[in-house]
């Protein structure tokens, strides 16, 4: 099995580095004093796509040119994001991209897409997304990209966290999401091999937890069906062989319930004034579950990693006000 390891990222940060955006970090004042610790946030919803994903679509096509590998076809299958992000990379290298998505993905994620240029093929289900890519994959000229199970995928995802620590130093703890695990897994790779003392949490969906299932049982779970939770971006039927051995790693993997996800996206969007993802809102609640039980102040930063929401999901987080209930770490 081919491992990634932090050359891999670094090789990624430069390959890609001309061609993506170089986000901020945010923090709030009003938050950092109501929790007692430093909250950091690493703004890839400002990123090209307005997600982290176009860097691990971008590294891998820009790695298969580099060898000779780019085909003229580019396929992938995709709950939003990444078909985005492969429609962008492979616009930008002057390729075909035709993307598999099921019926319930995102109307901005999916209007994005093909504002990109790509083919959007849409399925009653993930699933059948998901065989229908591989079958494509087997014509000839045609480069499959994964949404997250490949090296040169989880190697550009680690760039998040090699940029992030080149901008904020050492911090005690880094939060992300976990969908099918390549940012989580590129997360980990960097900052333990940088940082072997910071602690990387991911977070999860209750609805959606089979990477906490997998954790549990040390052996891969696959949802039945995509779970029916506000966060999106980690409704990943299934996470990869390449990015288990990754998460079974982790300081922890903490799962979060809708009413949990929907209260910090509300506050994130209100605190920060930008537009943030329930699937990484969500990890706010893991960060004041971790610091509840620390003694000393912590600085620790959070991957904002999408930005995209489309109107029927935001009616949604809207449904309750939860901003009357200010934040602490018993939440």
């Amino acid at each position: 099995m081919q491992t990634v390891t932090i050359d891999d990222i670094q090789a990624a940060q430069h390959r890609i580095n001309p061609h993506i955006n170089h986000t901020p970090i945010l923090e709030s004042s009003l938050l950092n004093e109501w929790l007692g610790h430093r909250v950091l946030f690493k703004a890839e919803c400002l990123q090209k796509v307005g997600a982290f994903k176009i860097r691990g679509a971008l590294n891998m096509l820009l790695k298969a040119k580099e060898e000779g590998r780019l085909a003229n076809n580019i396929v992938a299958s995709s709950s939003g994001n990444h078909a985005q992000a492969v429609a962008y990379a492979a616009k930008l290298l002057g390729v075909k991209a035709t993307v598999y998505s099921g019926q319930n993905i995102s109307s901005v994620k999916a209007a994005a897409t093909r504002f990109y240029g790509a083919e959007l093929i849409l399925s009653p289900t993930r699933k059948e997304a998901d065989e229908r890519v591989k079958q494509a994959a087997l014509q000839p000229d045609t480069l499959w990209v994964p949404p997250f199970n490949h090296p040169d995928i989880i190697a550009g995802q680690g760039t998040v966290a090699a940029d992030c620590f080149a901008q904020t130093g050492y911090v005690d703890g880094i939060f992300a999401p976990v969908g099918g695990g390549g940012l989580i897994a590129g997360t980990y790779i960097y900052t333990k091999a940088q940082h072997p003392n910071c602690a990387v949490i991911g977070v999860e969906p209750l609805l959606g937890n089979d990477a906490a299932q997998s954790v549990r049982l040390g052996k891969i779970q696959s949802l039945a069906e995509a779970p029916q939770t506000l966060a999106d971006g980690a409704a990943t039927l299934a996470v990869g062989n390449l990015t288990f051995p990754f998460l079974q790693q982790l300081d922890d993997i903490v799962e979060v319930d809708e009413k949990g996800i929907a209260y910090w996206t509300q506050w994130l969007q209100h605190l920060l004034k930008i537009h943030v993802e329930p699937t990484c809102a969500m990890s706010m609640h893991a960060v004041c579950r971790w610091l509840a039980g620390k003694s000393n102040k912590q600085t620790v930063v959070v991957i904002l990693s999408g930005g995209n929401i489309d109107n029927l999901k935001m009616q949604q987080i809207w449904h309750t006000n939860h901003l009357d209930e200010r934040p602490n770490i018993l939440l």
